[in-house]
């Protein structure tokens, strides 16, 4: 059964960094397409980055130059390395993986930018 394991979030000050990991397990990682939702309350989930299987990236906006996600095939882990947080950015981040017709969700990890 796949797996996905988000680890990283907390209670950050505005422009503070914090840095989230995704591992997977039981998932084909090498192929799969890697991304980072986020949902903050009353507001649907969207996309903030993703990565590709051949390390193509791309991002949101309003995260770009802030934001990096990157993967570590060997490790089965994907990152998102978040720089100069806004309060905005406060959410709930969900890791996602997509293999073909797959759809799979980590279980979210708080990030809460607040002085």
């Amino acid at each position: 059964q796949v797996q996905l394991v988000e680890s990283g979030g907390g209670l950050v000050q505005p422009g503070g960094s914090l840095r989230l990991s995704c591992t997977a397990s039981a998932l084909n990682f090498a192929f799969a397409h890697m991304a980072w939702y986020r949902q903050a309350p009353g507001n649907q989930r969207e996309l903030v980055a993703s990565i590709t299987s051949v390390f193509s990236t791309d991002s949101a906006e309003s995260v770009k130059g802030r934001f990096t996600i990157s993967r570590d095939n060997a490790a089965k882990t994907v990152y998102l390395q978040m720089n100069a947080l806004l309060p905005q950015d406060t959410a709930v981040y969900y890791c996602n993986a997509r293999t073909g017709s797959m759809n799979y969700w980590g279980q979210g990890t708080q990030v809460t930018v607040s002085s």
